[in-house]
C-alpha cells in the first residue's frame, strides 16, 4: 500500500525546510507540486518522478498518480505550512488518496509576525487566499481591527477577475470605504520572505493605495502594545 504525505516546506528558503520534511522527501518516490514550491526543495528531489502542476492541471496529476501509486510513496509539498491556507487542496487529496499524512512546516505567517514583532497569541490570523467567497473574512478583518487586535493577513491575488482580486491596494480602499482612518493604521508588507528577493514595506494602510505587491506577500496590521510580565506584578 502506497503512502501520501502533504508536507510544508517553508516560505521559500531551503533553510526553512525542517529535518523531518527533508527525510520524508528524500525517501519518497513521487513528488507533485507547484514550480515555486518545487524550487525550494530542488536539491532533495533530483532523480525522482516529478509532476509540476498548475491550478489548471493539478486535478489530472493527482488522479493519474492515484491510479498507479502502488507501493510507492508520494509527497505533495506546500509552500509554508500545510495547515494554513491550503485546506481546499488537502481536503481534495484526502478525497482522492484516503489516508494522507500531514506534516507541518514553517509558515510565512510566523516569519512575518516575528519580523514585525507582533505576537501571534495577541493577533488574528486571516487568509483571503481561497477560491470561495471572502465576504465573511472581510467582516472578520474589520472586527479584529476595531477590537484592537493586530492582524496577520494573506491577501488574494486574482488579476484575471478584478472583482475577486483583493490585494494590498484593494484592502486599503475597502477599509477606507468602511470608515477606518487608514492614515493612522500601521502596516507591514513582506514579499518573498526568507529568500534573497525579500522586501519589507512599513508605513500606513493609506500608503498602500495604488501600490502593487507580489502574489507572495503577507500583511501585518500592527496594533501591538507591550505587555511584559513586569506589568502584571
Amino acid at each position: 500500500m502506497g503512502k501520501v504525505f502533504a508536507v510544508g516546506v517553508g516560505p521559500g528558503s531551503p533553510k526553512y525546510v525542517t529535518d523531518i520534511v527533508k527525510e520524508i522527501v528524500i525517501k519518497c518516490d513521487i513528488v507533485i507540486g507547484y514550480k515555486y514550491t518545487l524550487k525550494t526543495i530542488e536539491e532533495l528531489i533530483r532523480g525522482k518522478e516529478i509532476h509540476e502542476i498548475t491550478m489548471q492541471n493539478q486535478e489530472d496529476a493527482y488522479q493519474k498518480v492515484s491510479k498507479f501509486l502502488g507501493n510507492k510513496t508520494c509527497v505533495v509539498p506546500f509552500t509554508g505550512d500545510v495547515n494554513f491556507s491550503e485546506s481546499e487542496v488537502v481536503d481534495r487529496l484526502i478525497e482522492i488518496f484516503g489516508d494522507v499524512q500531514i506534516v507541518p512546516g514553517i509558515s510565512s505567517i510566523q516569519v512575518a509576525a516575528s519580523k514585525a514583532r507582533v505576537p501571534l497569541d495577541k493577533s488574528k490570523v486571516i487568509t483571503m487566499h481561497v477560491s470561495t467567497s471572502i465576504e465573511e473574512k472581510k467582516v472578520e478583518l474589520q472586527k479584529a481591527l476595531i477590537d484592537g487586535f493586530s492582524v496577520v493577513l494573506v491577501p488574494r491575488p486574482w488579476p484575471k477577475e478584478p472583482s475577486k482580486h483583493f490585494m494590498q491596494s484593494e484592502i486599503a480602499a475597502y477599509l477606507t470605504n468602511h470608515g477606518f482612518d487608514t492614515s493612522k493604521m500601521k502596516v507591514h508588507v513582506f514579499e518573498f520572505l526568507t529568500t534573497d528577493k525579500e522586501t519589507h514595506f512599513v508605513g500606513t494602510v493609506k500608503d498602500l493605495e495604488g501600490k502593487q505587491f507580489s502574489d507572495l506577500s503577507v500583511m501585518v496590521f500592527d496594533q501591538t502594545r507591550l505587555e511584559s510580565y513586569i506589568n502584571f506584578k
